[in-house]
This record gives C-alpha cells, structure tokens and sequence, in this order.
C-alpha cells in the first residue's frame, strides 16, 4: 500500500489504551478517591512512580526535526512520521511504551530545559534526529543533569550495530581489530561515535573525513569542537587529503556520509578482503554489485534489499527493555561493546553474506536486554 494513502488511513501508527477495562465497580479505585492513596504514597517516595505509574515502563522519543532520516532539516512536524515509526519499533520489538515527542525549537538550552521539564513522566529519553554538533552537548548534558537513562540512538544505537557487524566481518575475513586501517567517511553524529565506540572496542587506526577530507590536527577549516576532539584520537600520523588518499591499503571503509561517493576502482585500492559497510540510506556510498565488482570481499549497508543490513532497531529495543528492567540510570560504553558482541554471537557461523542478524529476528532484543543484569 501506498505510504500516503496507509498514514491517512492510519491517522498515525500507535494509539494509547487502557490496561483495565472501566467499570462502575472499578472506577473509584482507578481514579478518585482510590488515586489519592497512590500520589499520597509517590509524595512521600518519588522513586515509587517508577513503581505505581506507566514510567516503570514508558520512554520518550524526543526529537527537533533537525537532521531526519536522510531529508535533513525539515522541522518537527514532519519528523512525527519517524518518531512514531520508532515508538512503534519500540512496542512491537521490545514490548516498551514510547511517546514521540517533537519540539518546536532547535535551540540547544531550550531542548535541555524542556527534556528536563518532561522526564518525570518518563524512565529513559531516547534523542532521535537531533542534527551535529548540538546533539553531543544536549545528550552529555541531559546524561549529567537527570537520573533516568539518556541515549542518542543516531549515535549510539548505529555504532553497536556497526561493531557487531565489524566484529564477525573481521572472524570472516580472519583479521584482528587491533591490527586494521579503517576509513570512517561522515563526521556526524553516526561518524563520530562509530570511531569512539570501534576505539574502545580495540582498533588503532581509524581516518575520519568529513566534505572537506581527511580530519587532521590543525587542519584549516571545519572543524568544530567534536571534530577537533576526534583528530586527537584518530589519524596519529596526520594523514592529509580526500577519500582516495584515504582508502589506500584500507581494511574497512564505513560510510555513514554520502550516496555515489565511490566506485569499484576505489575498492581496489584497498586490501584484500575488503570490509565495506556503506550505509548512507537510501542510497548507499557505493552499490554492492560495484562494490564487490571492485573486489570487496563483505559488503553491509542499511537496505533491506541486500544481505548484512545494518540497522538501529537492533540496538534500540534491547537497550531500553535492559535499562528499564534493571533500573540502569546510565548507558556505558562497557554496555555498549557488550551489546554489539551480543548481537554478533547470534551468528554462530558468520559468512560473507550473513554477519549480522536480521533485524525482525526475535532472539535480539533479549540477547542485547542481557547485557544490563
């Protein structure tokens, strides 16, 4: 059916329903008086709400509008579409209560202010579509100033699935993390905490570029300060140049960036056994028929249409269900490496075209939920 015509028919993709059906004898017990005794006891113990109300198992999806999918900067009335997606994503997937909530404002002091206002009624935020750099101070601030779980999915829900694949891409191809070239095209928020996360997994040496090539200490221009942050712990030998320079003698590209950057010729620059995750949607930086023309040996991207889909909703479900249940105030790197390594242990015996789960596969969410006990 036609997405149109099905969101029309549709008027949105959740609903909010009862748990007890009302009846005149259970009225009094489910609003007033009987509610009284319940805010009563909350008054005295507010970590009782996490208990007595839908916060036990309730989570919103916050976003600005500011960087969605791949439409950029479309404000947050068309972003709703993509919120509710994901609370839907979120109930099927990992049986949690999401709320889509968008902001008319894309100022950075005003999103904190109001996440902060709303998270009473909430056990965990999820940031969504929020456009770099402000979405790195927003999520680093709301983490140190609330007591309930904040997670950028864009950040860090793409990064654990990127590991998770990197980690049975590398069993396939039998090449150590420690000892590969990886080339990391896209600076944004995706780029940016697939390099951090990949670091702390283990890998030594990872280029980033951004539109103006490869990142480099003091490099005149565009450079902000996640960017500054990010050449200190990547490029040690302050490699200059654009995505060709880049990819000689590589191990792994990962595109979180542009479609049609590269071509087959491009590939073959790199080692053999090229790892190739290109994953700008809905067209890729380079095709998988071109990229293994090219002599790539694994190739993911973020379609559904080809095999090793690497896709958010294999993060994001698990995560909550785990944080909610076990009452898990922060999400840490340590969770994070854990989680990707749970989500490639599904594949038992990964191949060149299966190094990653599918992502409606049913045993996800409670391997990933695990990591938090």
């Amino acid at each position: 059916m036609n997405p149109i015509e099905l969101s029309k028919k549709l008027g949105g993709k959740i609903e909010v329903r009862s748990k007890m059906k009302l009846t005149e004898e259970n009225l009094a017990v489910l609003y007033t008086p009987g509610v009284a005794e319940v805010c009563k006891a909350i008054a005295k113990d507010k970590k009782l709400s996490f208990e007595y109300t839908m916060r036990k198992n309730t989570i919103a999806v916050i976003s600005d509008g500011s960087a969605v999918l791949g439409l950029g900067n479309i404000g947050p009335e068309a972003a709703l579409p993509v919120m509710e997606g994901k609370a839907l994503l979120f109930k099927e997937l990992g049986g949690v209560d999401a709320f889509p909530i968008v902001l008319n404002t894309q100022d950075t002091e005003e999103i904190i202010k109001t996440i902060k206002f709303l998270a009473p009624t909430f056990g965990g935020i999820n940031l969504e579509d929020i456009c770099a750099p402000r979405c790195f101070e927003i999520e680093e601030r709301l983490k140190k100033e609330l007591d309930i779980p904040v997670f950028h999915d864009d950040q860090h829900g793409t990064a654990i699935v990127v590991l998770a694949g990197i980690i049975n891409a590398l069993k396939v191809a039998k090449k150590k993390l420690a000892k590969i070239k990886i080339v990391i095209s896209g600076a944004g928020a995706a780029g940016v905490a697939i390099a951090k996360l990949l670091i702390k997994a283990g890998a030594k040496n990872i280029l980033m570029l951004d539109s103006l090539g490869i990142i480099y200490k003091e490099r005149a221009g565009g450079l902000n300060d996640s960017k500054m942050e990010i050449a200190k712990i990547t490029n040690l030998k302050n490699l200059k140049g654009g995505l060709r320079d880049a990819l000689a003698g590589v191990d792994v590209f990962i595109g979180v960036s542009a479609p049609n950057l590269l071509r087959s010729e491009d590939i073959k620059m790199m080692n053999e056994k090229a790892i190739v995750f290109a994953m700008a949607n809905p067209t890729p930086e380079i095709m998988p028929e071109e990229a293994k023309k090219g002599g790539a040996y694994i190739v993911a991207t973020g379609r559904s249409d080809y095999s090793n889909q690497i896709n958010n909703v294999l993060a994001f479900p698990g995560i909550f269900r785990g944080v909610l249940d076990n009452k898990i105030k922060k999400i840490t790197d340590k969770h994070k490496i854990k989680a990707a390594q749970a989500i490639a242990g599904l594949i038992k015996k990964p191949t060149c075209d299966k190094i990653i789960p599918r992502v409606l596969d049913k045993r996800v969410v409670k391997s990933v939920a695990g990591v938090f006990l």
